[in-house]
């Protein structure tokens, strides 16, 4: 396989995953995948800014951007939740 082919073949199967991720008919629950994302994020964060501490350098982060991604994480994983307690279930449907 040419060097070309197996980047066009490996970036279709990515943009088909991800369409597939937002998709109304799928087994993915985005608000988790975003919470998750949002998550990975603040620990990067939270990690480079340990590094830096201990080399003793401070790491400038702005307040807003890291305020924000715990927003959108608690909001995320928040709703997800929401959506499962009162979301339809098993008995719900059944009876």
């Amino acid at each position: 396989m040419q060097d070309g082919s197996y980047y066009r073949t490996s970036q279709r199967i990515l943009s088909v995953f991800f369409w597939k991720i937002f998709n109304n008919r799928n087994k993915y629950n985005e608000k988790n995948i975003v919470g998750f994302l949002s998550f990975a994020m603040m620990s990067i964060f939270a990690a480079a800014d340990i590094l830096t501490g201990l080399w003793g350098k401070e790491l400038v982060i702005n307040d807003i951007v890291f305020n924000s991604f715990v927003i959108v994480t608690l909001g995320t994983f928040g709703i997800a939740e929401a959506g499962k307690i009162f979301g339809k279930n098993e008995f719900t449907e059944k009876y």
